[in-house]
């Protein structure tokens, strides 16, 4: 199989994922990158439709059509939301998504108002040194304590109004990009700007080497992933198997890489399928892709959300490795070119069961094994009979 699959084509994942770090989309503010992977599809020569909302549902026509597949990848980043115009003319902030406040103090931003935008900077309540001494160094770490001061004359909660802030407004963390000459990626939002890189470029690479997959695809890009719901609507057709697209903590307790890609075989939803879970690892054993297990105790992706919404599917999860994860993350185009081979090489295999075509199975024929009942009941510790114990024939005293 490795010898049909087509090479990453690496220029366009590092340009497209610099594109689309280039556009805000905190949770809720997703229109325009929408608009921008909708773009890409059509350049590919990928059919796709739209939610209301905005998720992209693809599809990629294969030799049979079930049973089908979807891959996820979120185009939703974290950010932050108006919850205060204070008197003083500054702006209290409520996150967008989970993550901490420590990694937003000294961030610009950009604030979106109903009819224009302007820029700032979230800075901790003590923000002076020379103001405050020793006091800067003890404030604590959460959201109430970090405003954004904006770059316009805004000393009075009027003057916030006149320049048309209100609550609810969208704030956008800008990502600060850097590509280097060793192959890393440092930004914020490449959770999961990097994973929507991937699959665009392996779904190219499909497109322009002509291949037909053995089954219908169809690639997904939600907008709410960061706050829970990400896939759970997102599947019309009867997708018998679903792989999400998502980023990799490389930390101490971890087994992820920046230059491996990982398979997730569990996450705070719980265990993923057992052998959507190892068809990956074989196809990344078969072609030589660099790959990394691990699970992830503080994390939920597109994936576990659609199992939750009741769609009666396998789910797995794969991932990029990246370091410092909802802060300024960092990864390798190494990680990226390793999950970009192995979507490929998922995209043009063989569904894991062909039975799964049929939803709901009337026999144990066609069902799945994973180990066999004779070997799952073996054990080497001997329970002793009853009549080994107490003997034959004796009477109780």
């Amino acid at each position: 199989m490795s010898k049909r699959l087509p090479e990453p084509d690496l220029a366009y994942l590092q340009r497209v994922l610099l594109e689309m770090l280039a556009i805000p989309s905190p949770t809720g503010f997703t229109d325009t990158i929408v608009r921008y992977v909708a773009e890409r599809l059509d350049e590919i020569g990928i059919p796709y439709e739209l939610t209301r909302r905005g998720t992209i549902r693809a599809t990629v026509k294969g030799r049979q059509s079930s049973p089908d597949r979807a891959v996820s990848a979120h185009l939703d980043t974290i950010g932050a939301i108006v919850r205060e115009i204070k008197d003083n003319g500054r702006l209290g902030l409520a996150p967008v998504g989970c993550w901490s406040s420590r990694f937003a103090e000294g961030s610009r931003v950009s604030l979106f108002c109903d009819s224009r935008v302007l820029r700032g900077s979230v800075l901790p309540l003590l923000a002076s040194g020379h103001a405050f001494n020793t006091q800067v160094d003890s404030l604590p770490v959460s959201w109430d304590h970090v405003e954004l001061r904006l770059d316009a004359y805004s000393t009075t909660r009027a003057d916030c109004e006149t320049l048309g802030v209100g609550v609810g407004d969208f704030v956008a963390f800008d990502p600060l990009p850097e590509f280097t000459e060793s192959g890393h990626i440092s930004a914020r939002h490449l959770d999961d700007k990097a994973g929507v890189a991937a699959l665009l470029t392996a779904l190219k690479g499909i497109a322009e080497a002509r291949l037909v997959p053995p089954i219908d695809c169809h690639p997904l890009f939600t907008i709410t992933e960061e706050i829970g719901s990400g896939a759970a609507a997102a599947l019309p057709w009867d997708v018998s198997e679903f792989v999400g697209i998502d980023i990799a903590p490389v930390a101490p307790g971890q087994h992820s890489s920046e230059h491996a890609v990982t398979v997730a075989l569990q996450d705070s939803g719980g265990p993923y399928d057992f052998h959507l879970s190892r068809h990956l690892l074989r196809l990344a054993e078969v072609n030589a892709i660099p790959l990394r297990r691990d699970l992830f105790r503080y994390y939920h992706s597109d994936a576990q959300s659609a199992v939750a919404a009741g769609h009666d599917i396998r789910a797995a999860l794969l991932a990029f490795g990246c370091d410092a994860t909802h802060g300024y993350e960092r990864t390798h185009i190494d990680s990226l070119e390793a999950l970009t081979h192995l979507l490929t090489a998922y995209l043009m295999s063989p569904p894991v069961f062909a039975s799964d075509a049929v939803a709901n199975q009337q026999s144990l024929e066609p069902f799945s094994h994973q180990l066999e009942h004779d070997a799952q009941m073996e054990s080497e510790t001997r329970v002793p009979t009853v009549e080994s114990l107490v003997g034959k024939g004796e009477s109780n005293p």
